[in-house]
């Protein structure tokens, strides 16, 4: 049975990061970078029912795949790291855990503030 929530990332590193913090389960999906439409709706088709979360890197190549993903998943929530941190991986654990909670996203009890 596929999870009823998803959390789409980039890279391993991301969802390795993401994973740390989850105090519920919920798929990770990782895009590896900017992908195809197609290649896209192959990933993401089976989790649209469900909660959808887009988390990308602050940068060029985030901003490319979220923008496509808001063409292709309209209905996809979006989370953002500050620009400050440009990365999900390089994101402080304590910040990424506000990010998630501030989703309704259960959080490890030690990861939050």
């Amino acid at each position: 049975m596929l999870s009823d929530k998803v959390i789409v990332v980039e890279g391993r590193s991301d969802k390795q990061r993401i994973l740390q913090l989850l105090a519920e389960p919920i798929e990770i999906i990782c895009t590896n970078g900017t992908v195809s439409v197609s290649r896209l709706e192959e990933l993401l088709v089976p989790y649209e029912q469900g909660e959808m979360y887009i988390f990308v890197d602050a940068d060029e190549s985030g901003e490319k795949l979220r923008a496509l993903i808001k063409r292709e998943f309209p209905e996809a929530l979006h989370l953002y790291t500050d620009v400050t941190y440009r990365e999900v991986a390089t994101t402080p654990m304590k910040v990424l855990a506000t990010i998630l909670l501030g989703a309704n996203i259960d959080v490890k009890s030690e990861f939050i503030a």
